[in-house]
């Protein structure tokens, strides 16, 4: 059974009940978006369970704002308890505020402004090893380079492009196998010794010894770094003890995660959008020409760089990385004219309800002028790439501005062209990412004088 099929009217406060095919479907994120059309709120059954589908993007403000305190994190994010403690992002009550509370100043506006200069030199020695003509795996070189950032810029470490590479192949092998396990929430199926199963644990053990090494190169030179990392190993938890390693290192993986993938997915997608228009591109290089010149780019760049802000907003909307997202009922709640009992479970699509056409006009256009202030904007709550309320992503600053950073960097030097034969789909696992983006490097100093670039 599948969500093209024919359903009565809605009666108030009854919810239409779909069989949950989503797991095998080839078509995911067009299953989503035809989700919508079923009414603000439709149910998938899951075997003897079910998960209740939120389309309305006001009901959606009520679970996140309003009524957040009858949710805990939800079905996604148990299955993102890999690496012990409770990181930041699936960590609930009191617990959760304290964590933000502790680390949100190392990823405040203002401290970001302290990282752009380790942003700008871990961006330029990938953008450096570039050759003309060379055909780039751009999706890859996004991942590198905003996973460095990262790394560099909150716990001040700076692999070689060799293990940076494994490392980002171990977080990618995790995070897929997570999803999966949620999606299908059957827990023998986690035990069991398939392929998939065993490339989680290799990449597990991977990415647990890169992180140990970090924390270890902490311990050994306490004096030596300034970062999140020293901070977190000075919190203390609810017991009064500093947390324990395995704490830190839940909390350094799931910013590693968060901090690199979603940031890395938007700018592949950006990238993509400006091969596919060259006006657009033409627009991106006339302002970074303009606004940073022949310079390095500082913190004082990024508010002057307005069009591509919105090149980057608008990838957001219309290539949210973010799919499927969720909730758990942990009491019984009112939501709109539906009663959702204690122990449902909630799941919402960014991706589709940012595609929407009532929310969105012409909303499969790529559009980034659509921003601009004059123009009519979406209603509240339609548009929320990082999320909204007291879950909302602690590091949406430190995102944008390394994506500013990276977008301008590379389109100073670099047009990237769509390499012959490319075909370029979404795939939807961790986050929304291309299923394969190769693209050309040309030179803008070669460029042939008198040339638009």
């Amino acid at each position: 059974m599948t969500a093209d099929m024919h359903l009565p009217p809605i009666a108030p406060g009854k919810l239409p009940l779909l069989g949950h095919t989503l797991p095998l479907l080839k078509d995911r994120l067009g299953y989503v978006q035809r989700l919508r059309g079923y009414g603000p709120m439709v149910r998938l059954a899951i075997g003897p369970k079910s998960m209740t589908v939120i389309n309305s993007h006001e009901l959606l403000q009520e679970v996140l704002t309003r009524q957040s305190q009858h949710f805990n994190k939800g079905l996604l994010f148990d299955k993102l308890k890999i690496f012990g403690g409770d990181p930041l992002p699936v960590s609930e009550g009191k617990k959760h505020l304290n964590r933000r509370r502790v680390m949100q100043p190392a990823l405040h506006r203002e401290q970001v402004k302290g990282y752009m200069d380790t942003m700008v030199d871990t961006v330029e020695p990938f953008v450096s090893s570039w050759h003309d003509q060379d055909t780039l795996d751009v999706c890859n070189e996004m991942q590198l380079m905003a996973q460095g950032v990262v790394m560099s810029a909150l716990f001040s470490s700076n692999p070689e492009r060799g293990s940076a590479q494994e490392i980002l192949h171990s977080v990618d092998t995790v995070f897929k196998a997570a999803l999966m396990h949620a999606m299908v929430p059957i827990s023998a199926l986690e035990r069991l010794p398939t392929p998939g199963n065993r490339r989680a644990r290799v990449a597990n053990t991977v990415l647990s010894k890169a992180i140990t090494g970090i924390i270890a190169d902490h311990r050994a030179n306490p004096d030596a770094h300034d970062d999140l990392v020293s901070l977190l190993m000075t919190v203390q938890d609810e017991t009064g003890n500093n947390l324990a390693d395995d704490e830190v290192m839940g909390e350094i993986t799931a910013l590693l995660a968060a901090g690199s993938e979603t940031t890395a997915v938007t700018l592949a997608w950006l990238f993509h959008e400006l091969g596919q228009n060259p006006e657009l591109e033409r627009r991106l290089h006339e302002e970074v020409d303009s606004v940073v010149g022949e310079g390095q780019i500082g913190i004082e760049h990024i508010p002057q760089l307005a069009f591509t802000r919105r090149l980057i907003d608008e990838t957001l909307r219309l290539h949210n990385p973010a799919w499927i997202l969720t909730r758990r009922a942990i009491s019984d709640v009112r939501i709109g004219e539906f009663d959702l009992p204690a122990g449902t479970d909630v799941m919402w699509s960014p991706y589709a309800m940012h595609r929407d056409a009532d929310l969105f006009p012409d909303p499969l256009r790529f559009d980034p002028d659509r921003w601009l202030p004059e123009r009519p904007q979406p209603p509240r709550g339609a548009f929320i790439p990082f999320g909204v309320g007291k879950r909302m992503c602690i590091g949406d600053q430190f995102s944008l501005t390394e994506a500013v950073v990276i977008a301008a960097y590379v389109a100073a030097r670099w047009r990237l062209r769509p390499a012959p034969g490319s075909d370029v789909r979404p795939i939807p696992e961790i986050t929304v990412h291309p299923s394969s983006l190769r693209m050309v490097a040309e030179n803008r100093q070669h460029a042939v004088a008198g040339t638009a670039v």
